[in-house]
Formats: structure tokens, sequence, C-alpha cells
């Protein structure tokens, strides 16, 4: 991880209170009115348009001391010259805000369109090793296909050799058939089952298992994946998938969950059941939602671990320090 993000030693000596691994970035590029419409969501009035101060201003009266940036997730595009360029420059855009604010950002690399290996490659390097990305950020599907087809196996072995962080959100993709009513816009409705169904393609296909060596954050609790994993696990091993149950329980555990829009006590009880305290990270989705929907959250953590300070500390802060500094020495 850079160094410019952890300045001392965050666990002897300047402990953070809390580190958000779910904190996205508006570009001037994202049209971020027309995006809003086309998926049935209203980003708040005051977040847009959005800069670097936006989300500092939040993060101090929030108490959040370091965000890990990403954009927002996207399933469509091309494979062009002009996609690799404007992913590009919204990486470079990413990374001169973290050397603007030395110690308050880190972000994930996005990706050019999925389906361009050898452009994925290419800012994959460009973007861990010249820019410092503590990781890359990608999306469930680009298209019809999902991150688990093997057209993206060159993509997986070159973040698995690295031992990569990897930010996987939901595709703001609409279904087969509308969203319900106009407060139950895609990205209520449809985002979080497609982190379920990304993850589930993951495991099923033998990709999880495949690539082990990559840390994969799964957004929102991963969405309905705590309650869907034992569907999965019975339903896909009659199917033909060739793990057991047991080993697709075990591939699931294998991921980190971040709780942004998602911390309520049945949820949290229900993810600390079936992965280890240390696979629960601290997550806002900030500047997609204002600061009070993510209070609302973050007070349900607060109250679920009440009396518990040191579980608490290491969801909001620990537990984010130890995967990104582990991840230092292998990129």
């Amino acid at each position: 991880m850079s160094s410019r993000i952890f300045v001392t030693d965050p666990i002897a000596n300047n402990p953070f209170r809390r580190i958000d691994v779910h904190h996205h970035y508006f570009p001037s590029d994202l049209r971020k009115e027309k995006s809003n419409a086309e998926v049935g969501w209203k980003t708040p009035a005051e977040n847009l348009p959005w800069s670097p101060e936006v989300s500092l201003r939040a993060m101090d009266a929030m108490n959040i001391d370091v965000a890990i940036l990403s954009f927002p997730a996207l399933s469509s595009g091309s494979i062009s010259e002009e996609n690799r360029s404007l992913t590009k420059a919204r990486n470079e855009f990413a990374s001169s805000i973290c050397r603007s604010h030395p110690g308050r950002f880190g972000f994930f690399a996005t990706l050019p369109y999925l389906d361009d290996i050898e452009g994925s490659l290419r800012e994959i390097a460009y973007a861990m090793d010249t820019l410092h990305a503590n990781g890359v950020s990608i999306s469930s599907c680009y298209g019809e296909g999902y991150v688990g087809d093997i057209q993206y196996d060159p993509i997986w072995t070159e973040l698995n050799r690295r031992q990569a962080v990897v930010f996987l959100h939901g595709s703001q993709f609409p279904s087969s058939t509308p969203f319900p009513h106009p407060t139950l816009g895609i990205p209520i409705t449809e985002v979080p089952n497609e982190t379920f169904k990304a993850a589930a393609h993951l495991v099923v296909t033998g990709h999880r298992r495949k690539f082990p060596k990559i840390k994969i954050i799964l957004a929102h609790l991963g969405g309905t994946v705590p309650m869907l994993v034992p569907r999965v696990a019975v339903l896909s091993n009659h199917m033909g998938c060739n793990l057991t149950p047991e080993e697709i329980i075990e591939d699931f555990k294998s991921f980190y969950y971040e709780t942004a829009l998602s911390a309520y006590e049945p949820n949290l009880a229900a993810i600390e059941r079936l992965v280890n305290p240390d696979h629960i990270l601290f997550g806002t989705d900030f500047p997609a939602v204002g600061k009070d929907m993510v209070e609302w959250f973050t007070n349900n953590v607060k109250k679920y671990y009440e009396g518990d300070s040191d579980r608490l500390c290491r969801i909001m802060s620990d537990n984010a320090t130890k995967l990104f500094c582990s991840n230092t020495s292998s990129t």
C-alpha cells in the first residue's frame, strides 16, 4: 500500500478511527444527473458537483480518516483507444487527489471495458506500479459477461500474481423487468443482487478457488449473499457444480464484506456467522448517498458492537489496515 496513506505505523502509533473502503469519486466526464435518471436514483444535491473537498468535509464530520476512492460501477463500454484513454485519465485524476491530500485518500483503479483484455492488463500495470493504486475495482458484469467467465482469466491471473485487492461492486444494470416503483430504483433493487450473482459466479466456476491470492471485497455486505449462500451450496451442486456444498460455502467465506448501506442488526448477525471477524470492513457509499444516510448505517454498526470496542475497532479500521498493508510487498 502506498506510503502516502499510512504515513505512520497505523496500529502501534496512530490508530485510525475509520477507514472507508467504499467511497466514490465523480470526475467531470461522469454526467451524474443523466446516469441518475437512467437508473432511478438521485444523488444528494449537496454532493454535486463533486470535488475532493465535498468528501473531506463529510469525512471530517463523520470521523473518517481515510477514504479509498473508486469509480462507480459500469457494465457497458467498448474495446477502443478512446475507452483506454478515458480510463487512464480517471485513474490519474484519482491518483492526483491522493497526492494533493496525503494521508486522506487511496484509490482503487478502474479498468477499461473488461472485454479489452490487453487494455485491462496494461492499465493494471500502470495504475498499480506507477500510480500506486491500492487495488482495482471491478463491476459484476460487462454486457452479458460475468466476471467469472473464462475470457477474463488473463486478468484474474495477473491480479492473483500481484495478490491484489479487488473491490467488486454490483453493476447498475437493469433486469429483464423494470424496477417496480420510482422509490425502488436499480441501485436499491438490482445492485445488491448483481453483487451476489458475481460472487456466486466466481465461486461455482471455480475462479475463487483458482485465484486464491486475490483479496476480493464485496460491496454492501455482499448484497444478498448471506441469505443465498446455502441455496447456492446445495442447488448449484445438484445442477452440476463440481464443488461440494461445503466447498462452496468455504469459498464464500473467503470474500471480504463491507458495511455500506447494509449495516443493520440482522444483516450484521448474518455476516458474522458466515465469515471470520477480520473479513468485515467499514464502508459508506458516499457521495452517492448523503451524510445523514451514512450516519444511520454507521450508528447501527456502533450500536451492534456496543460493549465490544475491540471488535468495533477492527471493523472500522484495523481489518482494512491489515488487508492493505499485507498487499504492500506484493505489488
